[in-house]
Parts: C-alpha cells; sequence; structure tokens
C-alpha cells in the first residue's frame, strides 16, 4: 500500500510537470487571430490619408473640366477618378483642398455639390476590406472649432405667447370680458412670465381651467391676479429638448457642408462645442452654422389688428397665425423661374402637404405671403428679425411641393435651400469662441506627439533589452504587439478619434506596458533566487503578479471611465487611449508574453537564462 502510495504521487508530480508551462492550442490560436486582425487593421494608419473634394452629380462637372480647371491654377492632383454617380478628386497638397473648392464652386451648378473628404492613401485591396486609418481629431488634422451659445429665452417667451393666445380664446368662450393679461416685466421671472388681472369670478374661473389644462405652468395669486410662469421642472425639460434638437440641426447642417468627422456636442446646459476637422475657411461654416433662418407662409390680412412686417420698402399686414411653418419642409432645392430668377423649390411632408392643400383650395385668387425669419445677436441678447420675401397669388391648389421666388441672389438662394434642408435652429445660437487651427499646424502636432512616442519607445525597448537580457526581447515583442494592437481598436471603433492627448495616452500606455512585464519578470527572479528551477519559476511568477497587476490596471481603469464621462474633446480622446491601452496591455503583457516564455524558455528546466 505505501508504495502503490508513493508510486500514485511520483505520476501525480510527473503529471503535473508535464502539464506547467503549456497554453491550450485554442488560445494562442485565439491570441494569434486577434493580434493579425488588429495590425491588419492599425495598417491603413501607417500610410495616412490624402486630402480630397468629392463632386457630385448636381455640379454637373466632369473629369476632364475638373482637371483642365485645376491645372490652369497649379493645384496638383494625384488622381481624379469616378465614383459611382460623384467624381473623387485626390490632391496632392493638403492645403490646397479649399483653395480648389473655391475654384470649381463658380462653374458648379450645386455649390452644396462639391464637399471636403479625407481618403484613404493606403493600396485598395486595404479598403476593400472595409479597413481605414485611425481618424484624426482637429488638434492634429488642422480645422475650425467654434464654441456656441444656445439663446434659450426665446424659446420660454414662444410658450409664454403660446399660452396667451390660449388663454384669450378661453376668455372669449367663456364670456370673461373684464379679464386683461400682461406681460409680467415686474416679477422679475423669465420671458414666460404672464399677469392675469381684472374680474375676480372671471379670474376663479380660468384658474380652474389653467390646472386641468395646463399643470406644467405655475399658479400664484398676488395683489388680485394670476401670476403664471413655467415650472422649473418643465423648464428643464425644455432645455433638454432644445439643446438635443439644436444639436441634430447643427449635425444636418454640418453634413449638408460635406464636412466628415465633425465633432458636435453639448457643453454644460446652454453650449454646444462645433469641431471641423479639415476646415480651414470658417467664414463659409460660420455663416451656415450660425444661422437662424426659417420660413413661414402667412394669408394676407387687412384687419387694423393684424401683424404688420416689412416688405421691400414699407410694410404689409398679415395674419397672427401662420398657415404653415418651416418644419414642415422636408427638402429645399436652388433653382430658377421661367424667368430666370432665384427660386427654392419646396417639399413638404406628409402634414404640411395637407395643411397647404387644404388653405389653397379655399384661397385660389388671392396673395399667400413668404416670411423670412432669422435671429440677430446683440448685446442684450438676440434678436428676432423678421420680413416677407414673397408675395404670390395663389392660381390653382397647392400641394407638397411648390416654390418661392422673390430672393436676391442665386447664392442666396443656395444658401436658404441648405438652411432648410438641414432645419431651422429651435433657439438662436451666437459664437462666442472661435479657434483655428491651420494645416501645418496640424502636421506639426503630429510630427513632435510622434516623435515622443518614438523617443519613449526607444528608450523604453533599450532598458529592457540591457536590463532583462534574454527575457527584454520577450517585453519588446509584446510592447511592439500591443502599440499594433491599440492603433488597430482605434481604427476600428467607431466615432473614435485620435488627438494631441491621445498621442500622450500612447506614450503613457508604453510605460503602463512595459510595467506589466517588469512586474512579472520580478516575480520570477525572486522565485529562482528561492532556490525553484526555471520552469516553476516562470509558472509562480506570473501567477503570483497576476493579481497585483489586475488590481492596478483595475483602478487605472476606473479613472479613465471617469474621464471620458465627464470629460470632453480631448481629454474624452485620452481617456480612451487610456483605456484602450489598458486592454491590450494586459492582453500583450501577460497572454502573448507568457505565450512566447512558455514556447521558448518555459519547457525544458535545463535551459539556463540569466533574468
Amino acid at each position: 500500500m505505501i508504495t502503490d502510495s508513493i508510486l500514485l504521487r511520483g505520476r501525480q508530480k510527473s503529471s503535473a510537470r508535464k502539464s506547467l508551462n503549456r497554453n491550450s492550442p485554442w488560445q494562442v490560436l485565439s491570441l494569434l487571430i486577434g493580434l493579425i486582425l488588429l495590425a491588419l487593421s492599425a495598417l491603413p494608419s501607417f500610410f495616412g490619408e490624402d486630402a480630397a473634394l468629392v463632386v457630385g452629380k448636381d455640379a454637373w462637372l466632369g473629369p476632364e473640366t475638373i482637371r483642365e480647371q485645376l491645372g490652369a491654377a497649379n493645384i496638383a492632383v494625384k488622381h481624379i477618378s469616378r465614383d459611382g454617380d460623384n467624381v473623387l478628386v485626390v490632391l496632392a497638397e493638403p492645403q490646397q483642398q479649399m483653395p480648389a473648392r473655391a475654384l470649381l464652386l463658380p462653374t458648379a451648378r450645386e455649390a452644396s455639390a462639391i464637399t471636403l473628404s479625407m481618403v484613404p492613401a493606403a493600396p485598395e485591396w486595404l479598403s476593400q476590406f472595409g479597413l481605414s486609418p485611425v481618424k484624426l481629431g482637429l488638434d492634429l488634422r488642422g480645422g475650425v472649432q467654434f464654441l456656441m451659445q444656445v439663446d434659450l429665452e426665446p424659446v420660454y417667451a414662444a410658450q409664454g405667447d403660446a399660452l396667451s393666445s390660449a388663454i384669450r380664446e378661453q376668455l372669449r368662450a367663456q364670456g370673461s370680458r373684464g379679464v386683461a393679461l400682461y406681460k409680467d416685466d415686474t416679477s422679475g421671472e423669465a420671458p414666460d412670465a404672464i399677469r392675469v388681472a381684472g374680474d375676480e369670478a372671471g379670474l376663479s374661473q380660468l384658474k380652474v381651467w389653467l390646472q386641468r389644462s395646463y399643470p406644467q405652468w405655475y399658479i400664484s395669486t398676488k395683489d388680485g391676479a394670476l401670476h403664471l410662469r413655467l415650472t422649473d421642472n418643465e423648464r428643464q425639460l425644455i432645455r433638454q429638448q432644445t439643446m438635443g434638437e439644436n444639436v441634430r440641426i447643427m449635425r444636418g447642417r454640418i453634413g449638408e457642408l460635406g464636412i466628415t468627422e465633425a465633432v458636435v456636442q453639448r457643453q454644460g446646459d446652454s453650449r454646444i462645442l462645433v469641431e471641423l476637422p479639415g476646415v480651414q475657411d470658417p467664414v463659409a461654416a460660420k455663416r451656415v452654422l450660425g444661422a437662424t433662418a426659417s420660413l413661414a407662409f402667412f394669408e394676407l390680412s387687412d384687419n387694423p389688428g393684424a401683424q404688420q412686417m416689412p416688405f421691400g420698402e414699407g410694410r404689409i399686414g398679415i395674419a397672427r397665425q401662420s398657415v404653415l411653418g418651416g418644419e414642415h419642409i422636408k427638402d429645399a432645392r436652388a433653382g430658377s423661374d421661367e424667368m430666370g430668377r432665384p427660386s427654392v423649390n419646396i417639399a413638404l411632408d406628409t402634414e404640411g402637404g395637407r395643411r397647404m392643400a387644404d388653405f389653397s383650395r379655399t384661397h385660389i385668387g388671392k396673395p399667400m405671403a413668404t416670411s423670412y425669419s432669422e435671429y440677430q445677436a446683440t448685446e442684450q441678447g438676440s434678436r428676432k428679425d423678421s420680413r416677407i420675401i414673397s408675395v404670390a397669388t395663389i392660381t390653382s391648389q397647392l400641394g407638397n411641393r411648390f416654390s418661392i421666388t422673390g430672393l436676391g441672389s442665386h447664392q442666396e438662394a443656395q444658401e436658404l435651400a441648405m438652411l432648410l434642408r438641414a432645419g431651422s435652429m429651435t433657439a438662436p445660437v451666437t459664437i462666442k469662441k472661435e479657434r483655428t487651427i491651420g494645416p501645418s499646424l496640424g502636421v506639426e502636432n503630429i510630427h513632435n506627439g510622434f516623435a515622443a512616442l518614438t523617443l519613449g519607445l526607444g528608450a523604453t525597448l533599450l532598458f529592457m533589452a540591457l536590463w532583462y537580457r534574454r527575457l527584454g526581447w520577450v517585453a519588446n515583442v509584446a510592447l511592439l504587439a500591443n502599440m499594433t494592437m491599440l492603433l488597430g481598436l482605434i481604427a476600428l471603433i467607431p466615432g473614435a478619434v485620435l488627438t494631441l492627448p491621445g498621442i500622450a495616452g500612447l506614450v503613457l500606455t508604453v510605460g503602463m506596458a512595459v510595467d506589466t512585464n517588469v512586474l512579472i519578470f520580478e516575480r520570477i527572479r525572486d522565485k529562482m533566487k528561492e532556490g525553484r528551477s526555471l520552469a516553476l519559476a516562470i509558472d509562480r511568477g506570473f501567477s503570483s503578479a497576476f493579481g497585483t497587476i489586475l488590481d492596478a490596471n483595475l483602478t487605472t481603469m476606473i479613472t479613465a471611465l471617469v474621464l471620458y464621462a465627464i470629460g470632453n474633446g480631448p481629454v474624452q480622446g485620452f481617456a480612451l487611449t487610456l483605456g484602450l491601452g489598458l486592454v491590450t496591455s494586459m492582453i500583450t503583457g501577460i497572454f502573448l508574453s507568457r505565450v512566447i516564455i512558455n514556447w521558448v524558455y518555459g519547457r525544458d528546466d535545463r535551459k539556463a537564462v540569466r533574468v
């Protein structure tokens, strides 16, 4: 029995030794597949991008015409090719992108059909697999940054005006003639505040109706009058909805400008940050982003209480309630009427088409006015300016498609059509800060950032090779694999953008990745000093270091997540690179390093390795 027990323990030890420092084939295969895929994803980034123009079919410009015009202006072109219905013009110099577009605009039939773009310079076979370079941020590519202030007071005032109209209708319905409405200017409240004074019985009846129909309004009684204002919760809800709608419309306008990879995000309660990489002429972008143009259609009115609005050099009266607002405009295209005058062809949604059809059917032979409204920034805030741009007689029933005329120029018609396609701002915006980064500065940032990364990486590789000798090259291979996987991940994740702080995150990742190997190698040294064999020291070194590495990376990951959640712009770029770097460092530092060490050193105890 004793002999059998000794033999059994011997077999168990032999089995344990046999399975020591072995990786299962599926683990090695999974690691290799992941490394190869991420290396392919990172490969286009080493080729970079070329500046390009995408000329749509609406521009009516062929490749030969484009080549001739650009050649006459000495703008170097790499190649011009057909991309479906579009023409892709790849330029040799990035700084010639805006001059090339400005040169082609006068001869283009539709200005919005010529858009800016950046195309990968990598071989075509990589693009066929859907692989693209890492997207560069504003500070690396160059471009324009706007910090825009959203004025919410007109939105609150519009809520007050809507309630005032509803109250007047209710007072007429209940026959209360001794009740009057006033703007509550003396209450110190927002522009939505209303004061209703007059007959006590009428006020009492009105208060019951308001509490039932408008619970989002706070009602107080003071000095025999009703004081109304929006509740704090309702104001917060309106603010959230307005900011969300403005951000959506801003993205639509940027899309109409043809700018890709733009960043539009909220900052605080009433500000929007807009970053337009690759744009070097902020004038056109500023004119479009800051505009709040909208259209509305009105019936003309001769009543004494009609709303008066400028038209030409005089003023005309229109109904207070519009027939149709700009929110029902689905599409708008600039064109010319039969006399060659600029016009905008309007397409309405289903509801808008129904309203226009109902109105025009009963007003054939009568005029209809088109108003144009925009907000102008003043020292006191935003001021709404409205004017009538067209008065046309309805000759037949209109549907969901019709045209408006009376515009000053074809360029004005094109800009108005573009603004209507993208939508009108729910609240007016003003540009508070503007920053322009030229392409040369972006190139310099890239050069300096990657020079710092190369210097840090080179110094780290040299230190590891000299200090840890033969195990040092394992750490160096893992470190290079880590950087490749990290770039591949950044290129794969939708919306991920590499910024200058992101490059700082890459440099920091180098230190964290090598720190993982330092902890493991020091544990292996300690186990060998205790008299263990190399194979057993490797096994125990990795096992004992894993907990420390996991704790350190987990706490750093929490910090990265917090930075990404509450930060914005460059801070988020740094946090994203840092977080992804932690993931790739764990994979390469623990799993890839162990696969290499197990394969080279961990199988044979007789190999002497200086560590």
